[in-house]
């Protein structure tokens, strides 16, 4: 059974996910954190390890596009605290 939380992917994140999404130039920790924020648009799961790893590397990246990074923060906002 999947762990759940209260936290989902707001109107903008999933807005500024599938831009990511459809951006050529992003690379593929982006997509995985965009594809992690928008499969939890009206979800409560939780975000798993490889993807709140890819959205650690995409906020750390400085060439990350403000839409890859606003998905990224969305993903990591979703993933349990330990």
């Amino acid at each position: 059974m999947s762990k759940r939380n209260r936290e989902s992917t707001g109107k903008k994140a999933a807005t500024a996910a599938a831009k990511t999404l459809r951006n050529p130039e992003a690379n593929k920790d982006a997509k995985s954190a965009a594809g992690s924020a928008l499969t939890q648009r009206k979800s409560t799961e939780i975000t798993g390890k490889k993807a709140a790893s890819a959205a650690a590397k995409t906020l750390r990246n400085p060439k990350a596009s403000k839409s890859a990074k606003s998905a990224a923060g969305s993903a990591l906002t979703q993933r349990p605290n330990k």
